[in-house]
């Protein structure tokens, strides 16, 4: 099946050379060249996913996205300029599952997209009767993509429940940040990512807290993350 991509970017060349090679990838694709542009063609096209600049004219790519989760869990990828460490966080806190640094090549980008894609797809996936792997107060229904936490659905974007999800299979292990990358993100974590940290710390903010006061998910000091189920 053909995905839609809304492309926003105000870099027309960049846009042109994109758009190309995700058609030839067989993707539908509509390009805006500024934020609100690329709103409203969000809100009227309905993408499977959004290729999205920070800076921007009229409004810039962090608005764009704030308007976007203030609406949807729709996949989100951030194209940043290299450097701007700064602003690839503040998105990824507000909801962006991932982002390409700039210059990308296409090869690049289409590997991110169909990544989340491949993990969000729950058009192809098969009906069958939901049974729910139980950890703590969590219950998690792989095939509907559904994390429940006492019993109310978490809102999580699409690769928050990726990371939760392999958090729940392997509740009560220490998971390593390279596996949570690689497996819930897609991609192998590098020096000084922030990446998983960052989406860690918005779960953390989404689910209930023990009695104590501490969070359902353990840091686990230079080996990564556990999920308590005491």
């Amino acid at each position: 099946m053909s995905y839609k991509v809304a492309l926003i970017d105000d870099d027309a060349s960049l846009t042109e050379l994109l758009s190309e090679f995700l058609v030839a990838e067989n993707f539908s694709v509509q390009v805006s060249n500024d934020g609100l542009e690329g709103f409203d063609s969000i809100t009227s096209n309905k993408p499977d996913i959004v290729v999205l600049d920070i800076m921007m004219p009229h409004m810039n790519g962090i608005e764009v996205l704030k308007r976007i989760r203030s609406k949807s869990l729709l996949p989100v990828i951030l194209l940043t300029a290299k450097g701007d460490d700064a602003d690839c966080v503040l998105g990824l806190e507000l909801g962006a599952d991932d982002f390409v640094t700039k210059p990308c090549s296409p090869h690049a980008l289409v590997a991110r997209i169909r990544a989340i894609l491949r993990r969000t797809d729950v058009k192809n996936n098969p009906s069958q009767a939901p049974i729910p792997i139980l950890a703590g107060p969590l219950k998690l229904y792989t095939t509907r993509r559904r994390i429940e936490c006492d019993g109310v659905a978490l809102e999580l974007t699409s690769t928050e429940f990726n990371l939760l999800e392999i958090l729940i299979i392997n509740a009560g292990q220490v998971v390593k940040k390279s596996t949570l990358s690689k497996e819930g993100i897609g991609r192998p974590l590098t020096p000084f990512d922030r990446i998983v940290d960052v989406h860690i710390s918005s779960i953390r903010n989404k689910i209930r807290h023990m009695p104590d006061g501490g969070s359902l998910i353990k840091t686990v000091f230079r080996k990564g993350y556990q999920l308590s189920v005491e």
